[in-house]
């Protein structure tokens, strides 16, 4: 017959699991921020507002309810320039399937305070892109304080 070799005294292998998943969680959540996944509803208003307005042109309705940081980083016109050039070069946008949401509370950058971005795989007319949104919230209320495309088509 086998016989189980006897234990050690004081070692306890369930107290073993125990200790090590107690540490892993401990490490997990010492990470810099709070993150999670998923797009909160009022956020996802100001994302499909945004949108429309990008998709109809409506550059200064924009600009105009967007954060604060948004406009500290660029005039209206200059804001405008960009959506115009993005327009000319990809075309409309066709269709858009959400890739990631991400949201965040961070006192750093990119964007300090409660955040969210969000990225969408885009096939505009002329060419695929991946568009990101980044909102930050403020009061209780979602503003877009950040919009990048990166496409191949954009060289």
């Amino acid at each position: 017959m086998f016989r189980r070799p006897p234990l050690r005294s004081g070692y306890c292998p369930a107290l073993a699991v125990l200790i090590v998943f107690g540490l892993l969680s401990v490490v997990a959540s010492c990470s810099e921020g709070v993150r999670r996944t998923g797009i909160p509803a009022s956020a996802q208003t100001t994302i499909d507002a945004a949108i429309q307005d990008i998709d109809a042109g409506r550059y200064n309705e924009l600009y105009n309810e967007a954060a604060d940081e948004w406009r500290k980083d660029s005039s209206l016109q200059e804001s405008g320039a960009t959506f115009q050039r993005l327009r000319d070069k990809l075309g409309r946008a066709r269709v858009r399937n959400l890739d990631t949401a991400r949201e965040e509370r961070t006192g750093t950058a990119p964007i300090p305070g409660h955040s969210l971005v969000v990225i969408y795989q885009t096939s505009f007319e002329r060419g695929n892109a991946m568009e990101t949104f980044t909102l930050i919230e403020h009061g209780g209320q979602w503003y877009l304080a950040k919009y990048f495309v990166s496409s191949t088509a954009l060289r």
